[in-house]
């Protein structure tokens, strides 16, 4: 799988969305144009998220499952119609897993050892997390040793204030967290924040 083939390359990580919320939630966020969604694992409700999540999904988007930590969180998220592996850590064998089973694989990487790791076993893009600690600076450098054309997606505290500078610094996308969506967030909010991300990735 390319990750640069999306035009709006920000994940939406909608930590705690229940089953009953995923509709409209997933709804807004198309709307808007986000087309890569996580739903984080270590909540209830999680699978069933995703399912109503792929369910509804346009033909262009990815929904998944994050904090995937083990070979059964892959399984699981892809019997449930996932195509996105994003977790916090690198694991070579879960990650090498995920994508067997034909997933978008982002993993959580934080030093260039991690960051080769992932790349060996299979991983589509880097997730730098936590992006507050790598920082820039820490996001050019590891840039300079990779890949040439490395997908690269901070992950951790990103507003859209900061995405210009994330890109300037080499990132091709970014994850984005309770910034964005929190259990219990208005819809008409939550509308107004995914607008600003999508408009500040593409100013």
């Amino acid at each position: 799988m390319n990750p640069n083939q999306f035009e709006l390359p920000l994940v939406a990580i909608l930590r705690g969305l229940s089953p009953n919320d995923a509709p409209a939630v997933g709804a807004a966020l198309f709307e808007a144009g986000f087309r890569l969604l996580e739903v984080p694992l270590n909540r209830p409700g999680a699978l069933e998220s995703i399912r109503v999540l792929v369910d509804m999904a346009p033909a262009d988007a990815i929904v998944g499952g994050g904090t995937m930590l083990t070979q059964a969180d892959v399984d699981a998220v892809a019997d449930a119609g996932g195509r996105l592996f994003v977790s916090p850590n690198c694991r070579p064998a879960v990650i090498a897993h995920a994508a067997a089973r034909g997933m978008l694989c982002a993993p959580g990487v934080a030093t260039p050892t991690e960051a080769f790791d992932a790349l060996d076993a299979g991983a589509h893009a880097l997730k730098l997390f936590p992006a507050e600690a790598i920082g820039f600076a820490g996001m050019k450098a590891l840039r300079t040793v990779l890949p040439a054309g490395t997908p690269l997606w901070p992950v951790g505290g990103v507003t859209p204030e900061q995405l210009p500078a994330w890109k300037d610094a080499g990132a091709t996308g970014a994850g984005i967290g309770s910034q964005l969506y929190a259990p219990g967030v208005a819809l008409d909010a939550l509308a107004q924040r995914a607008a600003a991300y999508a408009a500040a990735w593409r100013a």
